[in-house]
């Protein structure tokens, strides 16, 4: 009973909330003759909530709430840091790869490889949802998804924005910003993935 009623507030969660991708320019042509293509995962720029805080003004926000917890000490917040740049570093790139090729059959994302074309995920906007006992929000993610000549950076081959995503899991899974936020960029990858494989049939 208390699994049904966390995946049905999860599931209204998501229903309630817009998401999509949609193209900005540019087609899937480019990618009829490729096997994998290198991916990127950047958040130089991310903003976080309606009030579009910086990711400084974020962290700070977490580092007072978590060092003004009584039940919190320094390592608790260092443990809470590392994560978060783990995550950032690795973790959301695999994620976004994962999703897409659990989608896409004849293209396959790679992370670190010699490719014609790299993809870009730059990060635009979080807002990272909550977690309180058996109630979870889901993250909501926007990014813009840029496949570029990796030898011509400035070379935009397809341009496409995907607004509001958000991820799903278990509730392990999305006890943690870091894990929801990761969950939002597999779904990402998982639309992106679908669209390839249509435009690719």
């Amino acid at each position: 009973m208390k699994k049904l009623t966390l995946l049905l507030f999860i599931a209204i969660s998501s229903f309630a909330f817009s998401q999509g991708m949609k193209i900005i320019s540019g087609n899937f042509d480019f990618l009829k003759d490729q096997a994998e293509v290198n991916t990127e995962v950047k958040s130089d720029h991310v903003l976080f909530y309606v009030e579009n805080m910086s990711e400084e003004q974020y962290l700070e926000k977490r580092k007072k709430e978590v060092l003004g917890n009584p039940k919190k000490t320094q390592q608790d917040w260092d443990k809470w840091i590392n994560e978060w740049n783990s995550h950032k570093a690795n973790i959301y790139a695999e994620k976004v790869i994962t999703g897409f090729n659990e989608k896409s059959k004849k293209i396959k994302l790679n992370k670190g490889i010699a490719s014609k074309y790299t993809l870009i995920v730059d990060t635009k906007w979080i807002y990272p949802g909550w977690h309180g006992g058996m109630l979870i929000q889901p993250a909501k993610l926007t990014t813009d998804l840029k496949f570029i000549e990796t030898e011509n950076p400035s070379h935009v081959v397809l341009h496409l924005e995907a607004s509001g995503v958000q991820g799903n899991g278990s509730s392990a899974e999305l006890y943690m910003e870091y894990g929801r936020i990761a969950a939002s960029f597999k779904k990402t990858g998982k639309d992106l993935g679908k669209k390839v494989k249509e435009a690719l049939k």
